[in-house]
C-alpha cells in the first residue's frame, strides 16, 4: 500500500525536520520542502492515470474535452497553491501562505468563466 510508504516517509522526515528545528531552522525547512516534493513526485504516476481515465471516460461520453482540459487544470491550480501555501506556512509565512491561496481563488475563478457560460447557455436553451 502506497500510503503506508508516504506516511512512513513523513514521520521520518518529520523526526529528522524536528531534530534540526532547534538547531538549523533554514536545514529543517529545506528538509520539510524537499520532502514535500518527493511525495509529489512519488504521486506523479497516480495523478496521471486518474488523468488518462478521465480522458477516456470523457471520450465515451461524448464530453467536449475543451472543458475537461479546464476542469485538469483548475484541479492542478487547486493542488499547487494549496501545497505552495502549506510549504510557506511550513517556513513561517503565513501572510505569503494567504496570498498564495488567494491567488489560486483567482485563477481558478478566470478558468471556470468559460464552464459558468455554457452552462448559463444551456439554461437559456432549455427556456
Amino acid at each position: 500500500m502506497e500510503i503506508v510508504k508516504v506516511v512512513s516517509f513523513a514521520f521520518i522526515t518529520l523526526f529528522i525536520v524536528l531534530a534540526f528545528k532547534d538547531h538549523r531552522n533554514d536545514i529543517a525547512i529545506h528538509i520539510s520542502i524537499a520532502a514535500g516534493i518527493a511525495i509529489f513526485i512519488f504521486m506523479l504516476d497516480k495523478i496521471t492515470s486518474i488523468l488518462q481515465l478521465l480522458q477516456q471516460l470523457s471520450l465515451k461520453a461524448n464530453i467536449d474535452f475543451v472543458y475537461l482540459n479546464i476542469v485538469f487544470k483548475i484541479l492542478g491550480i487547486a493542488y499547487l497553491a494549496s501545497f505552495c501555501s502549506e510549504i510557506c506556512k511550513d517556513a513561517g509565512q503565513g501572510n505569503l501562505a494567504s496570498k498564495v491561496e488567494f491567488a489560486g481563488k483567482i485563477l481558478i475563478l478566470v478558468l471556470a468563466i468559460p464552464i459558468l457560460m455554457a452552462v448559463l447557455q444551456a439554461i437559456v436553451k432549455i427556456m
